[in-house]
């Protein structure tokens, strides 16, 4: 089935909560498929480190903190930064890699997702960047475009349109944020809306069941595509590798929590069969097709 609803994603490669609720969206790229049109829109948390510095953030408590995220089951490094990163290049980054090659727009948000939070990478820098983006198709296109007119108005549209939370769901439920002097919606907010016009929010992080019950009140139509059981078959539904976790909770059964031992034992056991490969990331794994 062709797109029914279209999904605008609010995120930013450096926040804790967008990259811990990825697992949440591997489930509904699974369950619906080509029924969901997304489109990614980047909020900008910060421009440069010393947004954060001025709000009293430090990469020590940063590198603490993702001791709480760990629960959610994404891998993260806890080795403190050398300072405090901001998330605009990385964002023009991801807008660049839109404008150059549209298919690589979320594999350059996954790279930065990764290098922000399994690594100590620099990702505001340039070599940073390259960094992370190291292997993907069209990354000199895509750093050399990071300063070019179209990326920053592009950016900027994207800033402007996350900015208008006021008076929304969002905001009712405590779920939008007000940093820089306009209510946005905060990452990783998912906006449904479809084809018809009907419009439902599911403001900052929320559990899948919250997206399936907005998506089964806009379309009950839709085919909805059973919990996974082949690793392989998995992993080849995706343009990218996915970690043990999202894996996990593609496989998982309707309101059951994501088995990771039963995963990472079916991961293993294809890896041995030749048919997948294990990346070690932030002491988790990334796992690719081969």
């Amino acid at each position: 089935m062709s797109e029914t609803i279209s999904v605008l994603h609010v995120s930013d490669p450096g926040c804790p909560w967008a990259y811990s609720a990825a697992p949440h969206h591997a489930v509904l790229h699974w369950r619906y498929g080509a029924q969901l049109d997304w489109r990614l829109a980047l909020i900008g948390l910060a421009e440069s480190g010393a947004d954060y510095d001025a709000r009293g953030y430090a990469p020590g408590s940063g590198a603490r903190g993702y001791l709480r995220f760990r629960e959610y089951g994404m891998p993260f490094d806890t080795q403190p930064r050398e300072r405090n990163i901001g998330t605009g290049r990385a964002c023009r980054a991801i807008v660049a890699a839109r404008l150059v090659d549209p298919e690589s727009e979320i594999l350059a948000f996954r790279a930065l997702q990764f290098a922000r939070f399994t690594t100590t990478t620099l990702f505001d820098t340039d070599e940073g960047i390259r960094a992370a983006l190291d292997g993907l198709p069209r990354a000199d296109s895509i750093l050399a475009a990071i300063d070019d007119a179209a990326t920053e108005e592009a950016y900027q549209a994207d800033r402007a349109e996350v900015r208008d939370a006021s008076g929304s769901p969002t905001e009712f439920q405590g779920k939008a944020a007000n940093t820089d002097g306009a209510v946005r919606y905060t990452a990783p907010s998912l906006i449904f809306t479809h084809r018809d016009g009907r419009r439902l929010e599911a403001g900052g992080y929320q559990p899948v069941e919250a997206y399936d019950v907005v998506i089964a009140n806009l379309d009950p139509t839709l085919e909805r595509r059973p919990p996974a059981e082949d690793v392989t078959e998995l992993l080849a539904a995706f343009p990218y590798a996915l970690t043990t976790r999202e894996v996990a909770a593609v496989m998982a059964p309707h309101l059951v929590a994501p088995d990771e031992r039963a995963a990472e034992t079916a991961l293993i056991d294809a890896a041995a069969a030749g048919s997948v490969r294990r990346e070690s990331i932030g002491g988790g794994a990334l796992w690719h097709l081969v």
